[in-house]
């Protein structure tokens, strides 16, 4: 087949040349960008996944070439060669890294014509998400999501280099394996060799790596694709990529060091931060108590305050009732807020109703008086306890929910989150990191009525709790861990349970019998009854942590092809039907059912 470069051969790419280079011969390729005729003299900015070089047809030094040059529009692929000049100095461009330099061509290749595109090339465009979805092969064109792609690279890369020098070994483990749904819906493949048996996709490794630990190589990490079927977000994918790794003879305190050194390593390289460890710590039941959720941002204060001993025997009914019956009620003091309108309380009112709570108590603190429906409910010695606990002062506008702990806490959690952004609170150029610590083993499913594991089933259980699972199981503590970035939970992980008596508690606690249990998890505890070592480790949701070292919103736009919120792909129309014949070669039959 003939060579449509022919001789020509690129020699740089576009955001390499400096006034160094004036006098050479050069060869470039790439995008016209923009396109620009100064009356006989063509100028195009061409792009490629580097930048841009300025190039200029001369009708005085080629006329045939700048004849062809006529020809060129927007996204044409065309190669180029010619020699390095220095511009004029009233045309340096000081933003452009090659603004010094043009090249003035000699040869013009066009490769390729291109029809106009349905969106400009461009940072800034004003264009919808699924427009830019539908054609991600133009939106990915654009600078800053080929920056973005860039920067997960070589965050990815980092991360390699650090687990490969602490002598991590990476293992593929299988993509095509055993449905053990605990945690979000399975996504299931049909076996064509086995008639109505199913493959899941993995929800995790999480299996596999402690199989590898019980075969003895200690240290393994994968950077590894897993899928839920779940209802997505802004930082939800149905398909993701996990920072996976597993060690043996470990505790909390050496997974936590590596994965410091980890993070380190990787701000060091792709942002060139020194970040400080160790980073911060809070136990689970001080992050819930202090900041609602068990992955508070740190860059702000607003602190929640349980006032429900204050409250209990208070004359408002509200709050002493629920109080009464094992619910709490707590306050967020929004510092210097009290020149909100009704309109805005009534909006945060419904922000929190999201949250299942069913009101939104407020006081506007004044010099003299508090203003509020709720005020005259309390006596002097309830509001001069309320100002000290909760630090109110003239200006403040406080916020009270009353509600089960669970819907006090999200709710309120919530609201803080949503304040710091709005009051502008937080410097979006700081990284906080914190772990969180010291999870409960299990939380109580009020509609399935029965304990369910609060982060995975082989979680271990701090070894002096273990005698509650018999007796109080809620009060059992895990030895699980979770790495927050800027209120995001950016990794979790645990120690295991490498014992198989253990596990079998911790099954039998969740509600499982030995039948059920044996036929999951019976090859995990096979393993574990021939020679478990201890072991522990941590997943990091790498399409989140590169959101965050990129500054983006969601995490679509850190993914080459993502999903819609619909789990849908825009581009290639997936998924779609199929045909009768590979339903019938699968023995599947299609039942369309009403939802």
């Amino acid at each position: 087949m003939a060579d449509l470069l022919g001789s020509m051969r690129k020699t740089h790419h576009c955001n390499e040349l400096s006034a160094a280079d004036i006098g050479n011969e050069v060869v470039l390729m790439g995008w016209v960008h923009r396109r620009r005729d100064h009356g006989g003299v063509i100028f195009i900015d061409l792009r490629d996944r580097e930048g841009l070089t300025q190039i200029v047809f001369n009708p005085d030094l080629e006329k045939t070439v700048h004849g062809k040059a006529h020809d060129l529009r927007s996204e044409y692929v065309i190669g180029i060669r010619g020699q390095v000049e220095g511009r004029p100095g009233d045309m340096v461009n000081p933003k452009l890294k090659t603004g010094e330099i043009e090249i003035l061509v000699t040869e013009l290749k066009i490769l390729n014509s291109a029809e106009t595109p349905v969106f400009q090339i461009e940072d800034e465009i004003d264009v919808s998400e699924a427009v830019r979805l539908k054609h991600r092969h133009l939106d990915l064109r654009r600078p800053k999501i080929q920056k973005n792609i860039i920067t997960r690279h070589k965050a990815g890369m980092a991360v390699r280099n650090y687990l490969n020098a602490n002598g991590f070994l990476d293992i593929e483990t299988p993509v095509l394996t055993k449905s053990t749904p605990e945690g979000a819906r399975d996504y299931l493949v049909p076996s064509r060799v086995n008639p109505g048996q199913f493959y899941a996709l993995p929800q995790s490794p999480q299996l596999f790596k402690q199989l590898l630990m019980v075969s003895g190589f200690e240290k393994y990490y994968q950077i590894v694709r897993c899928f839920r079927d779940e209802d997505l977000r802004a930082d939800r994918q149905p398909e993701f990529t996990q920072i996976d790794m597993e060690m043996s003879f470990v505790g909390e305190e050496d997974v936590m060091s590596i994965s410091e050194g980890m993070i380190k390593a990787v701000f060091k390289e792709v942002l060139d931060k020194d970040l400080k460890v160790p980073f911060p710590r809070l136990t689970y039941a001080e992050s819930i108590d202090r900041f609602g959720l068990d992955k508070p941002d740190m860059r702000f204060a607003l602190e929640l305050k349980n006032v429900s001993d204050i409250v209990e025997g208070a004359g408002f009914k509200v709050f002493a009732d629920v109080v009464k019956k094992g619910g709490m009620v707590k306050a967020l003091n929004a510092k210097g807020c009290i020149g909100f309108s009704r309109k805005e309380i009534d909006d945060l009112t419904g922000f929190v109703a999201v949250y299942r709570a069913r009101g939104l108590a407020w006081i506007k603190v004044k010099e003299n008086e508090w203003q509020s429906p709720i005020a005259k409910f309390f006596t002097d010695d309830e509001k001069a306890a309320l100002a000290e606990k909760i630090g109110m002062e003239p200006g403040d506008l406080i916020f009270f929910v009353a509600d089960q702990p669970r819907v006090v806490n999200e709710a309120l959690g919530h609201l803080r989150n949503h304040l710091g952004k709005k009051l502008n609170l937080i410097d979006e150029n700081e990284y906080n990191f914190l772990w969180v610590t010291h999870f409960p083993l299990l939380e109580y499913d009020e509609n399935e009525k029965r304990f369910q594991a609060l982060h995975h089933p082989f979680t271990s259980p701090y070894e002096e709790d273990i005698p509650l699972l018999a007796t109080d199981p809620l009060k059992v503590r895990s030895a699980a861990y979770d790495i927050v970035l800027n209120g995001y939970e950016i990794g979790g992980g645990s120690i295991r349970i490498h014992q198989w008596e253990t596990q079998e508690k911790v099954f039998k606690t969740l509600g499982m019998d030995k039948e059920t249990y044996e036929s999951k998890f019976g090859f995990l505890l096979s393993a574990l009854r021939d020679g478990a070592p201890p072991h522990g480790g941590i997943a990091f949701g790498f399409d989140r942590l590169a959101m965050l070292l990129c500054g983006e919103p969601s995490i679509r736009d850190v993914i080459a092809f993502p999903k819609t919120q619909k789990a849908a792909c825009q581009l290639t129309n997936a998924p779609s039907e199929t045909s009768k014949e590979q339903l019938e070669e699968l023995s599947l039959r299609v039942r369309k059912i009403k939802v």
